[in-house]
């Protein structure tokens, strides 16, 4: 399943957490990797500094994709650095403390919106136009990372978020549709639950452990189990694979 030979991926939110993992899994697969992030700076750098120390290519490239100004920046940044991307993994996103929608502060879920939603559209947009044959493109792959938080809802915990993963799920099925005769293919993974720093940004740093009887394989997910599931709807091996939402959630 490894990247013929100099293709370009660029993973926003690729710092930390599952954009990381994948990062290091695309780099290990030959593809030439352009991690975004937007203040952690440093994570961004030990993860280059990993990336290159293994033989492989990676930049890192700082940009608020909820910034329309900032995502055109980005992707220039990344094409005058790598030439023509191949792939674009629409990772970033941010989740606010557990709390039932009666209780949030406005500014919170405008927040959350602003960044998941808002931040994948403007992305998936500046990805098309690189990408698509009609604006002098090669074609590509992008794929979106939601959530099964998008068809459980995530009640009395970060129903704001939820509803955001599920705006993304929308944007993949219309996307795939609109994209495929300009050859990009537009899929979705959405991961339940995983041991990541997220859990700590929700409050509730011992979430994994408390849920994880509760799922059906009897155990929280990895990173790297979720970006194997990006790498192969990356891959030309799932060529004829668009429109999917490929659930990873250990049964939930």
């Amino acid at each position: 399943m490894s990247a013929p030979a100099g293709r370009v991926i660029l993973i926003t939110g690729g710092a930390r957490g599952i954009g990381a993992a994948s990062a290091r899994l695309c780099a290990a697969q030959g593809w030439r990797v352009a991690i975004n992030y937007r203040a952690d700076a440093a994570a961004a750098r030990i993860l280059v500094d990993e990336i290159t120390a293994g033989g492989g290519m990676a930049a890192s490239f700082q940009a608020d994709i909820a910034e329309a100004e900032a995502v055109e920046g980005l992707f220039s940044a990344v094409a005058a650095r790598f030439g023509l991307l191949d792939g674009v993994v629409v990772n970033a996103g941010i989740i606010a403390r557990t709390s039932p929608l009666i209780d949030m502060d406005p500014a919170r879920i405008e927040n959350v919106l602003r960044v998941n939603v808002l931040g994948a559209l403007l992305t998936a947009r500046a990805a098309a136009r690189v990408m698509a044959r009609s604006r002098g493109g090669q074609g590509g792959a992008i794929v979106f990372v939601s959530s099964g938080a998008a068809r459980l809802g995530s009640p009395n915990e970060f129903v704001d978020y939820a509803a955001s993963k599920g705006a993304v799920d929308t944007m993949t099925l219309g996307l795939a549709k609109e994209l495929a005769p300009e050859g990009i293919r537009v899929n979705a993974v959405r991961p339940g639950l995983i041991e990541t720093e997220i859990h700590a940004q929700s409050g509730r740093p011992d979430r994994v452990a408390q849920m994880a009887p509760g799922i059906p394989m009897q155990r929280a997910g990895s990173a790297d189990e979720v970006a194997q599931g990006i790498l192969w709807l990356l891959s030309d091996a799932a060529s004829y694979t668009t429109r999917a939402l490929l659930d990873i959630t250990g049964g939930r």
